[in-house]
């Protein structure tokens, strides 16, 4: 059984609980504060159960030339790539008024931190959890950092599906936990992000993910779901999908993902490169009922006849009955028995072999039921 972790205040992932589901706001907000609370509102009415952003401090994640270089774009919010980020990058301030707002909604709230001092960042905001992109994920130094760092000593609040406001402690020896997504990645780096998040954290998961925006189906491979399930049995596995529609995100819960993570936006046509991999409101509400449908259906692991199947094997179950007639005394072989569907029920289909070599104790007309009490010692249980 996958381990299991809080990842979020009340909120546990892996096992048999319900699949943890990121609404990526990322940069979609066009730098627009209130449209980034419509979008906190919209993930938290579709039934998200995060509403996620992505945090950078420029001059950390970007060389002064990678700033300076021209961005010639229908994308671009600006002459330069430096002024085109500084449009969609909020103010730490602004961050505290999305995260107070996310609270009073009654969403969890996060983001990815783009470097070390955005994770610092977020460390003191107090994000319930660090969530690592693709293009961090084989930047080992950030990791390590990242995986070492402990609570805040001030408690978490939030409030409940219920409406009640509640305030959280945790573990200050325990790391933050971790979502860590695997774009651009070999299996070879991906075993050693597990190695060094594993030495400082056990509380992470590796998400599959293919860094393309939209994602063509044949690229998702979500075979590699079954593969780190098997290289990493003791952490949930997820997805993250930038493909169009619900229906591979979908998929990806049937093959056991215990996060998903989809990028939303308001409208699929605004300035942007993300936005045409995103959900619309309508879609990212299929998503979270089709997830939680798929859930349901996956149901226990036990294959045993269950009590809603009754009608159905009482009306068409089939059973033994006398192929030819059966005089008592007769010692059973197979070619007197048939199996039908059959009034009364005799005995067990499956079980027909288990008649060969038995005696019945009374005579069986022919196309009647062989029923139990008509054949000597079957399913008597031996005396002691």
């Amino acid at each position: 059984m996958p381990l299991t972790f809080e990842l979020c205040p009340g909120r546990t992932i892996g096992g048999d609980h319900p699949c943890f589901i990121i609404a990526e706001i990322g940069q979609n907000h066009q730098g627009d504060v209130e449209i980034a609370k419509k979008m906190i509102k919209m993930a938290k009415d579709c039934g998200a159960d995060c509403a996620k952003f992505q945090k950078s401090e420029l001059e950390y994640k970007f060389s002064k030339r990678a700033l300076e270089r021209p961005y010639d774009s229908k994308n671009s919010w600006g002459k330069t790539y430096g002024e085109h980020k500084r449009h969609l990058e909020f103010s730490h301030e602004q961050y505290r008024e999305l995260q107070k707002y996310a609270t009073e909604v009654g969403i969890f709230f996060t983001a990815s931190g783009m470097d070390e001092m955005a994770v610092e960042f977020l460390h003191k905001l107090n994000v319930p959890f660090f969530k690592v992109g693709s293009g961090d994920t084989n930047n080992f130094p950030y990791l390590e950092k990242t995986a070492k760092k402990g609570y805040c000593e001030l408690p978490r609040l939030h409030y409940a599906s219920d409406g009640v406001c509640y305030f959280f402690f945790r573990n200050q020896e325990t790391g933050r936990p971790m979502v860590v997504s695997s774009g651009m990645q070999s299996m070879e780096t991906m075993r050693q992000v597990y190695k060094t998040v594993k030495k400082h954290n056990e509380n992470f998961a590796i998400l599959q993910c293919t860094s393309a925006y939209p994602l063509e189906p044949e690229n998702v491979n979500l075979r590699v779901i079954t593969e780190y399930q098997k290289e990493f049995p003791d952490i949930p596995i997820g997805y993250s999908g930038h493909e169009s529609g619900i229906n591979i995100s979908v998929a990806a819960v049937a093959l056991g993902a215990k996060v998903i993570e989809r990028h939303i936006t308001l409208d699929k046509t605004w300035k942007g490169s993300d936005h045409a991999a995103s959900l619309e409101p309508s879609e990212l509400t299929e998503l979270v009922c089709s997830i939680r449908l798929v859930e349901r259906a996956l149901g226990s692991r036990v294959k045993r006849m269950l009590p809603c199947e009754k009608p159905c094997h009482d009306k068409l179950g089939k059973s033994v009955v006398a192929k030819v007639k059966i005089p008592k005394g007769t010692v059973l072989t197979l070619d007197m028995l048939a199996v039908k569907v059959a009034e009364p029920m005799g005995v067990a289909a499956q079980d027909i072999f288990r008649l060969v070599g038995k005696t019945v104790v009374e005579d069986v007309e022919e196309d009647e039921s062989v029923t139990p009490e008509v054949v000597d010692s079957y399913g008597k249980k031996a005396k002691c």
